[in-house]
């Protein structure tokens, strides 16, 4: 494509070209040729244009939906968004842990009632050692400060 062409083409596409390239075009049957090629190529592009609302295909129900069931089908999924994801493993996942702590919690329960035996009343008044002599007072408030730090 020569030069004149080149820089008027713009203008010959909106019809206000200049003579000059007007006469070259009829000189040179290769700028013809192509102009000639642009020229359809624009009215195909043309008819491209936005249709007319009436014209518009309108897509089948659920087809959104189905686009983006695709897209999120097609995209990577991390060891991490599938731990945490609302799913049916998820909450079995809940569930366990859920019952691991529960039985985490008995377990603790349980020893600690164990390691407490024998601290009731009576048993800490079956402790006290009648056989060292004590003053009568001083063994009932040493009895009573052992009864009074008593915690169940």
């Amino acid at each position: 494509m020569h030069e004149v062409v080149r820089d008027e083409l713009e203008h010959h596409l909106t019809g206000n070209a200049s003579p000059a390239f007007y006469t070259h075009v009829k000189a040179c049957a290769t700028c013809r040729e192509e102009i000639a090629e642009m020229e359809d190529l624009a009215k195909i592009l043309r008819g491209l244009t936005t249709p007319a609302p009436g014209d518009m295909p309108v897509p089948s129900p659920g087809f959104y939906a189905r686009v983006a069931n695709t897209i999120n089908e097609q995209q990577p999924k991390s060891a991490w968004a599938n731990l945490f994801s609302p799913g049916y493993l998820f909450f079995r996942r809940v569930a366990f842990a859920s019952l691991l702590v529960l039985t985490l919690l008995g377990a603790v329960l349980i020893t600690t009632e164990r390691s407490g035996e024998g601290a009731d009343a009576t048993s800490i008044m079956a402790q006290y050692d009648s056989t060292t002599s004590h003053a009568p007072a001083a063994e009932r408030d040493s009895l009573l400060v052992t009864l009074a730090a008593y915690h169940e």
